[in-house]
């Protein structure tokens, strides 16, 4: 489980700290610090709805390729992989092109305006052109992962993080005599850069290492209609999960620019700590997937258990250094006095409530692991609509203002660790005395 784990975590953390190198060094732009704060949080949201959205398909490749690797049948879906990379990258090439048409009314939804409406479609049409890059990676990393290899994609998502924070610091605030300072155009183009370099590196790694083929080839394997229907369920989660991330930015938006500033420096955080306790969800990912394959319904439950111990001990950890530098995390993102008044209001809520959310992603990574798409995407619908939403929305009547959307995060994520946790127990418990 270490093997895995570990190198999925430190794989995890890459993934987000590209997003947060972004917002600690364009947060300290000399020249429309804040705007540019603004507008790189409202495009990052908008991308990570994207990248969730359409990088489902990790998943169910890694939950196919593990189960057929559990019942040793690999042979039978060596097409599927390459497949299925042609559908997604094709989709996402289709959407780059028509998200950069609608820029403008898609960040005036963001209630953007003015310098920050400017910004977010500037920062956004370089950015973009890095989706069908991240998601091919994805797809490979889906791959490695369902062959029980954590390894590769963690060396490859380090180098890519590196070369990101050398690029934001060359891009941003220029080279003396070499490169003039691009600002939040910089911070853009270094994320580009580095995608790619993540995306020529795993394919020659992939090509290297293993032996299933990138060639595509017709007719469709017959996992594909399963495959598809395991990525719509996801897809359909994934809409739900973005709207309350979605909403949750709109919010804060409307609360005024130190607000939006501060929300975003709070969910970079959030998503850091959500991806460094999603190693152990990667591996609990990997070994359901081929648990359940050859029927082990005891290993399973053993699994589980380790998964959740090691995901609740890395969280309490998290929990205790975010109180212990609570102050000095603010100051890595912004100077802005105000901006950081509003994140330190809140921070104590997102802090509490890291427990909770090891809860939700271990077990999430686990349902993925298994095959359990349908099932994820109604608890996810119901954290939604039935938690997140009424949870904001009375809290704003009352009055809550920024509370609020951290608050309405604790409910939502509850909901989810909760309904996850009852159907594990109800689905298997009765399986270990009668296999």
């Amino acid at each position: 489980m270490n093997k895995l784990a570990i190198p999925a975590t430190i794989a995890g953390i890459a993934e987000p700290l590209l997003s947060i190198t972004d917002t600690a060094i364009v947060g300290n732009i000399p020249v429309n610090g804040v705007a540019s704060l603004a507008a790189a949080g409202i495009v990052g949201s908008f991308l990570s709805m994207l990248v969730w959205v359409l990088g489902q398909t990790r998943s169910a490749i890694s939950a196919l390729i593990s189960q057929y690797l559990g019942a040793n049948k690999l042979n039978k879906i060596a097409d599927m992989p390459a497949q299925a990379i042609f559908l997604n990258i094709s989709l996402s090439i289709l959407l780059v092109l028509i998200s950069l048409f609608f820029a403008e009314d898609i960040f005036g939804l963001f209630e953007a305006s003015g310098l920050i409406l400017e910004y977010c479609v500037s920062y956004f049409s370089i950015r973009v052109w890095g989706l069908p890059l991240t998601l091919f990676t994805f797809a490979l990393f889906g791959i490695f992962r369902g062959l029980q290899n954590t390894f590769y994609p963690m060396v490859i998502a380090i180098t890519g993080a590196a070369l990101n924070v050398v690029l934001d610091f060359a891009l941003v605030y220029g080279v003396e005599g070499l490169i003039p300072a691009l600002y939040l155009e910089g911070a853009a183009y270094a994320s580009l850069i580095s995608q790619a370099v993540m995306a020529i590196a795993v394919l020659i790694v992939f090509r290297l290492k293993t032996n299933i083929s990138l060639n595509l080839r017709f007719p469709f394997n017959r996992e594909i209609k399963n495959l598809i229907g395991m990525s719509l369920n996801l897809f359909i989660r994934t809409l739900a999960l973005n709207a309350a991330l979605i909403v949750a930015v709109r919010e804060a938006t409307l609360l005024g620019n130190n607000y939006i500033g501060a929300h975003t420096i709070a969910i970079n955080l959030w998503m850091f700590s959500a991806f460094f306790i999603d190693g152990y969800a990667a591996a609990g990912n990997s070994m359901a997937g081929k648990l359940l394959g050859a029927k082990d319904y005891k290993g399973l439950w053993k699994l589980a258990k380790k998964v959740f111990l090691n995901g609740w001990i890395i969280s309490i950890a998290l929990m205790c250094l975010g109180f212990i530098f609570y102050k000095p995390l603010g100051r890595l993102f912004s100077n802005d006095q105000p901006v950081l008044a509003a994140f330190y209001s809140i921070f104590f809520i997102v802090i509490l409530g890291l427990p909770m959310n090891a809860i939700a992603f271990i077990y999430d990574g686990i349902f993925k692991g298994m095959g359990q798409m349908k099932y994820l995407r109604n608890v996810l619908l119901a954290a939604t609509f039935l938690g997140f939403f009424p949870t904001l929305y009375i809290g704003k009547f009352l009055g809550g203002g920024f509370y609020a959307i951290w608050i309405a995060f604790v409910v939502w994520m509850a909901i989810r660790g909760g309904a996850l946790v009852f159907q594990f127990r109800k689905k298997f418990k009765p399986l270990l005395q009668n296999p």
